[in-house]
């Protein structure tokens, strides 16, 4: 049987096209912060802002290791993760 998902690593397309790359444990509050401007500098600029890809993963450390990881992609290669679903 396996875990429940503690943690998401998540990608938002912002307002201005570009995407940004975090983590969370709670997928909607965190997107309402983010709408709200309370949520990241980045975003705050950039209103609004959608969720388009997210992934649970098992722990908090798991997720903050995939965000480094992700955030070291190119823009077109984390296209690819938002179409890959």
């Amino acid at each position: 049987m396996a875990a429940a998902a503690t943690a998401f690593v998540y990608l938002l397309r912002c307002g201005d096209g570009t995407l940004y790359c975090g983590w969370t444990n709670d997928v909607e509050r965190r997107l309402e912060q983010h709408q709200a401007g309370r949520a990241s500098r980045y975003t705050r600029s950039r209103l609004p802002v959608e969720v388009v890809w997210s992934k649970p993963m098992a722990s908090r450390s798991e997720a903050m290791r995939e965000e480094a990881l992700i955030k070291r992609l190119s823009r077109s290669e984390k296209l690819r993760l938002t179409e890959s679903g």
